[in-house]
Formats: C-alpha cells, structure tokens, sequence
C-alpha cells in the first residue's frame, strides 16, 4: 500500500472519560387547560403535537413552550415569537423510552454529550408538556388522526434507516451498517440480537464521519475502559472477546473533505493522519485548515523516541485511508463470510462544492472479516399522507413548513437531511417553531378548539396500544441505574420492550 494514503494511530489517541452518576427524580402530572376560539391574545390553548423524542423532538417542544432569549426576524428587525404560554405540546415516540438519538446514538465514552438529557428532561416535566412513548405514527395511529386532534403537527422523527452501499457482497455475513453496530452496543432494542463477529483480526469501515471514528474508537479500546460507561453489559461481553487488531477507516476523497470533526481527534488535536503532496491549504476556511494540518502533522512528523516505542509496542492500531471507494465485498472460499473489501481508487475533480471522486481505473484489494458501512443515514417516509422526498430522504418543507400542507411541520434530520451534531439540530428545531409560532398568530392555523390527546388516547386505547408516560419511563431509569450500581455503571440499560412493560405492570 502507497505510504502517502495512510497512517497508523494507537487506540490510546482517543478520549475517554467518565460518565457522572445519574438519578431519578419524581414527575409531574400535567394540568387540563381549557380551550379558546381565537389565537389572536396570549389567552388562547394551542394543541401541538411533536412526532419523535429526540433531539429535534424536545428542543422543538422547548422552544414552544419556553424559548431561549428574544430573536430579531432577520428581515424586518422585528421580535419573532419566542413561545406561547399557554401551549400544550404532547411529544410521541415509537420507542418506550425517550431521548433518541442522545439515548441510542452517542458513543458511551463521550458521556458530556448526554449532558442535554437534563435539559430535556425539564421540558418533559413542564405541565405544559406530555411524553407517550410506544406509539407508532403511521401504525397506531396516522398523521391526519393527529392533524385532527391537533391544531398543528411537527416532524421530528429523524433519520432510522442508513444509505446502503449498492454493490456486490453487501449480504454477505460480517457486513452490518455502522448505525446497526452503534445501535448495539447502545442498546436499542431492535439491535440487540446483531451479535457481531470479532473473531477477525482486521475491520473496515466505510465512511470517515464522527460516527465511523465512534466505532472505530469502541472496536479497538480496551474494554476494561468501557466497563464504567453505560454500553450495555451484551456488547461488553462480546468486545472483551475481540480479535480485532487493525482497524481501516476508509473515504472515497482526501483529508480536506473527511466529514468528523476536531473533537474527535483528541483534547489535544492527536488523531489519525494522511501524508498527501502538494495540498495547498491557504484558502480553506478555518476550522477545516485547523483538521487538516492536524492531519497532516501528525502524518509527516517523526514521532519521539518514547512515541516510537509506545508505536512499536502497541497490540492494536487504526488507520485512514484515502481516495478508495467500495467496488465489492469479497466472499470467503466457502462464500459464507466476507473476506475482505475490493476498493475503487479514485481521484478528485472540480473545486469546492463542486468536487467529487472520480474512479482511476485501479482497484486494490484490502482483506478484512468485518465491514461497517458508514457512508450515511437517511429518514423514512411516516405516513401515506406526507410528502417525501426519497431521493433526499427529507420531507419537502420551506423552512420547516411541509409543502402543501398546512399545519404540518418538520424539524431536524427529517427536514434537512442527516447532517450536523446535536447543536445544529437544536438551532434547526428552533427556526421551526419561531415558524409555527409565527403561523399561530398571524391566524394561519385552525381557530377552533381541538381535542389533542383526549382523543388520541381513545384512538389508542380502542386498537390496543398502551401508551408509556415520562413517569413511566422515570421508574425504568430508575431500574436501569439500580442495575448498573452494582459494577459501578451509571446505569445497565433495559434492552427487551416486553420487559420494560413488565416491569410498568402492562
């Protein structure tokens, strides 16, 4: 392999700390409100309705019914809505516990970013405010039944499917989606049986976004580092068994391109590297020409004498590599298990939005006994009744207003695609709302009152579907961080839904 498409790095490059213990804390029950006839006055009861608990869910909850400090319209300095006072906002989600991706997605060993869960768990307690998890829009109950019983409706269910790669041997067994594998080892349930195979001794991922590092981070670290985070005690058990040595992290374009951000690298800008000639890095704007030179320093820098040794010594190492693009998973001689990866070399064309890998005609063949595929996420159509743009994976919306449908709104992923972290998110679901609430008082949305949950629930209770409340999954947290005192774990997440409705008395 060419020595400038590559670079080793020792697993102990990676951040790590620890999560701080977590408790549980009394709900509260929400208070009936009143309806009004006109949204012209402060005095009126809007029923709004957010589909998904994560992110995008609660801080488009939040906003509606708090809101951050005063916000100047861009175009006529005038003060945009902020929140409503009186509004009541039920947030449904398909899972029986909230939180989303925050819950299911962020890696174990970056417990700060879980942090937000406190914020949400305030505006989940709100008397304003009501959680009803274990409900499937789309199954159990449908978007118009919610745009009857709501004077408006908001999606903010994210993105839980993943881009597949297209190309031959993707079936293959030892080939799984990166989204799949973080959904493992954090424990959604609909990933719980995946039981990856580590018996290999090198795996390549697919992608070099944030979530490609976090898997890569979790295959090569050793476990007793993970025993105090919350990865579920299952996946620990497998990873303690791991042969995994060598991990590849693989993208079809340069270091100027790769899509994780510094955080990742280190608290001091440590991480992987590429030697790569001739980059010109004098109009990059900052924050992408900081990642880059951190690539390429710790590429081209000869390491210390104790750092060549620590190099020289170290039992497990990960490595980027450049330019290549998955041509065809290779089968085993028996064709029952991946035996490694057939990679495209490519090369770039076109300057800034505008450039894309193009295939040299040379191929190479990298051997491997796991492939994760990172190369993105995609959202889902909800319901017949919603536009959806497949091609996007969005619903088509203009500024969070679904086209031709008034009433029905969208945040986050849903509405812009899978990109950013959780802060984007969070200024995304808040420009939704600043457009509902706009909506709201310039009369744009039904005047009358309407039922909100009272009728929902009747819909739920005549098919059969027992709705979890945010008391409900407060006595599950309150189990989970019981389990997980025992071996010092800020909790052991509760993987089996009939379980967890058990443990509710359903």
């Amino acid at each position: 392999m060419a020595l400038r498409c590559w670079r080793w790095w020792h697993w102990s490059a990676w951040p790590r700390s620890r999560p701080p213990p977590s408790g549980s804390t009394p709900s509260r029950s929400r208070t009936p409100l009143g309806f009004c006839q006109q949204f012209s006055t402060q005095e009126q009861t809007p029923q709004i309705c957010v589909v998904g608990s994560g992110p995008a869910g609660f801080y488009t909850a939040q906003h509606l019914l708090k809101g951050p400090s005063l916000t100047l319209s861009p175009t006529s300095c005038r003060p945009l809505p902020q929140h409503h006072p009186r509004a009541c906002v039920d947030i449904f989600e398909k899972q029986l516990v909230p939180f989303g991706l925050v819950r299911f997605g962020v890696a174990p060993d970056h417990p700060e970013v879980k942090n937000v869960i406190n914020t949400f768990t305030q505006t989940a307690r709100s008397d304003r405010c009501a959680f009803h998890g274990n409900v499937v829009v789309g199954r159990d109950v449908t978007v118009p039944e919610l745009r009857e019983a709501y004077h408006a409706v908001v999606l903010s269910y994210g993105a839980e499917d993943n881009q597949a790669l297209e190309i031959p041997g993707e079936e293959l067994p030892g080939v799984f989606s990166a989204r799949a594998f973080v959904g493992w080892y954090n424990g959604l349930p609909e990933n719980r049986e995946l039981a990856p195979d580590l018996s290999c001794d090198t795996a390549v991922i697919l992608g070099q976004g944030n979530v490609a590092l976090d898997v890569a981070r979790i295959l090569l670290t050793p476990p007793e580092h993970l025993e105090k985070t919350d990865i579920t005690e299952a996946a620990l058990g497998v990873l303690r068994q791991s042969q995994v040595k060598t991990v590849w992290i693989v993208g079809r374009r340069g270091p100027l391109q790769v899509a994780f951000t510094i955080k990742v690298l280190g608290p001091e800008g440590e991480g992987p590297g590429s030697q790569v000639d001739g980059l010109l890095l004098g109009e990059v704007p900052r924050p992408r020409k900081r990642l880059t030179e951190l690539l390429l320093r710790t590429a081209t820098e000869k390491p210390g004498v104790e750092e060549a040794a620590r190099q020289a010594s170290a039992s497990r190492a990960w490595g980027l590599r450049f330019f290549r693009s998955p041509k065809q998973v290779l089968p085993s001689a028996d064709g029952r298990q991946v035996a490694g990866i057939r990679l495209a070399v490519t090369r770039l064309e076109g300057v800034g939005e505008a450039t894309r890998a193009v295939p040299t005609g040379d191929v190479e063949d990298l051997p491997c006994g796991l492939v994760l595929s990172s190369i993105g996420y995609k959202s889902r159509p909800i319901d017949p009744s919603v536009p959806f743009d497949p091609k996007l994976g969005i619903i088509p919306n203009v500024d969070g207003r679904v086209m031709n449908v008034p009433g029905l709104y969208c945040s986050g992923w849903v509405k812009r695609g899978p990109t950013g972290v959780i802060t984007t998110t969070m200024t995304d679901s808040f420009l939704t709302s600043q457009i509902l609430l706009q909506d709201l008082k310039a009369g744009q949305l039904p005047s009358g009152p309407r039922p909100g949950y009272a009728a929902i629930k009747a819909l739920l209770s005549s098919r059969g579907v027992w709705p979890v409340s945010f008391s409900d999954w407060e006595k599950l947290d309150a189990e989970e961080v019981s389990r997980g005192q025992g071996t010092g774990k800020p909790r052991e997440k509760l993987l089996d839904p009939q379980e967890m409705l058990r443990l509710l008395g359903r």
